[in-house]
């Protein structure tokens, strides 16, 4: 008898890379704890493609990716990187089929309910950044109860992008700013980069250091478009329920090899620059 899919995706959890790993201090050397970034941004790829490679249903998927999301936000901590934003689910998310939104909502709602206890015994400040009032209400009224839980916490902060979209996210902040333009509270003259930025919905937040997208694909898929005009990228073909701490790391050493240089001649930061740098392969 063919296996029910949640007894298949325990089996694959319980099984497969697909879990929770204890830190693993060998893997971590190498790595130069002064010169973490300070803000890492993710494109949590691929979530699908794993559950179809086992002939588990997308929303299997998507529930593994959940663990990856607890597992490598505690990473972060571990390693003192101070922000951590994770695309979740974009502004395009919505052409998906209804039952896969409606499950990714559900899942959303359930996960941030379980997790909210975790988050203030961890100090997490958790974020959610997007269009949130095009979420549904008993999920934007849980947003707001556990962004307001854990605002006086002082560890991580994890930036949940959910309804989000950079072009959204870009024309949001300029419709902003037109409406102190005509209230007279802007003068268009003093529109520059930081007025624009502190409009976004990343204000008083760095950009990111560095981004890692999962799955192998190879664009941005209108994530931070503003933020990550200097960031350093990382790709990898590891599906994301598969990544784990150590592909982590391994974004953090290749990232530490770069040198910085925001256009200029002298470097900034970590070591020999490269536009863009992915992993040769994956699992």
């Amino acid at each position: 008898m063919k296996l029910h899919w949640r007894r298949a995706l325990g089996r694959w959890l319980g099984s497969s890379g697909a879990r929770d790993e204890g830190i693993n201090n060998n893997n971590i050397d190498g790595i130069d704890r002064a010169r973490v970034p300070s803000h890492i941004a993710i494109i949590m790829d691929g979530n699908g493609r794993w559950a179809q490679e086992r002939g588990l249903p997308r929303i299997a998927g998507h529930r593994a990716g959940v663990g990856r999301v607890r597992e490598i936000s505690t990473a972060c901590g571990e390693l003192g990187v101070r922000i951590l934003t994770l695309y979740a689910f974009s502004t395009e998310n919505w052409r998906r089929p209804a039952e896969e939104v409606n499950a990714l909502m559900s899942i959303f709602l359930e996960t941030l309910e379980q997790e909210i206890p975790n988050l203030m015994k961890n100090n997490v400040k958790l974020r959610v950044i997007g269009r949130k009032d095009g979420l549904p209400l008993p999920l934007r009224n849980l947003i707001e109860d556990a962004e307001g839980k854990t605002r006086a916490n002082s560890g991580l902060q994890l930036n949940l992008a959910v309804n989000y979209g950079g072009r959204s996210e870009i024309v949001d902040a300029v419709r902003s700013i037109c409406e102190g333009v005509l209230s007279g509270d802007i003068k268009p003259d003093f529109i520059d980069e930081q007025l624009i930025a502190s409009r976004l919905y990343t204000a008083g937040l760095p950009d990111p250091d560095l981004l890692i997208r999962t799955s192998g694909e190879m664009r941005l898929s209108n994530f931070l478009l503003w933020q990550v005009a200097y960031t350093e990228f990382w790709t990898t073909p590891t599906l994301w329920p598969d990544f784990t701490r150590d592909d982590l790391y391994r974004a953090i050493r290749a990232y530490q090899e770069r040198e910085r240089r925001f256009g200029g001649l002298l470097p900034v930061g970590p070591g020999p620059r490269r536009e863009l740098q992915s992993e040769s392969k994956g699992r």
